[in-house]
C-alpha cells in the first residue's frame, strides 16, 4: 500500500534555467543591437556598462516570480520580468549617469516586449495547439 506523498516529500520544484539564459541571451542581443544602431563599439567595456543595468533587472524580475511560485515559461511571469527589466534597467542607466532619452525608453520598452514575451507567446500557442490536437 503506498501512502500520498506530503509537500515535504514531494520533489523540488526544478527551475527552467532554459528560460532564464534564453532571457539573458535576448537582453544581451538588445544591448548588441542598440550599441550597433548608434555607431558604439562591441567591446567588453562598452558592452559590460550598457548591460548591467538591464541585467540586474532581469535578474530581480526572475527572483520575483519565483518568489512567488509562477510558472517561469508563461506569460504572465514574463510581464513582470519585462517590466521589472525595463524600468529598473532604465532607472539604473540614469542613476549610473548614462543617458536616458524618450526615445530611448519607447524603443527599450517594445524590444524587450517582443524579445521577453514573444517567447512566451509562442510556447504559450504550442502548449495550446498541443492539447487540441489530442
Amino acid at each position: 500500500m503506498t501512502t500520498p506523498r506530503s509537500a515535504a516529500t514531494a520533489p523540488a520544484r526544478r527551475l527552467p534555467w532554459w528560460a532564464l539564459a534564453l532571457d539573458a541571451v535576448l537582453v544581451v542581443a538588445f544591448v548588441v543591437i542598440g550599441r550597433r544602431s548608434h555607431a558604439e563599439g562591441l567591446d567588453l567595456p562598452g558592452l559590460a556598462t550598457t548591460l548591467w543595468p538591464f541585467a540586474v533587472g532581469l535578474v530581480v524580475g526572475w527572483l520575483s516570480v519565483v518568489g512567488v511560485r509562477w510558472p517561469l515559461p508563461r506569460l504572465a511571469s514574463g510581464a513582470v520580468v519585462w517590466v521589472s527589466t525595463v524600468v529598473l534597467g532604465v532607472l539604473l542607466r540614469v542613476a549610473s549617469g548614462q543617458g536616458v532619452q524618450l526615445s530611448f525608453v519607447v524603443v527599450t520598452v517594445v524590444v524587450l516586449g517582443v524579445f521577453l514575451l514573444g517567447w512566451r507567446g509562442v510556447a504559450a500557442l504550442a502548449r495550446r495547439g498541443g492539447r487540441t490536437r489530442r
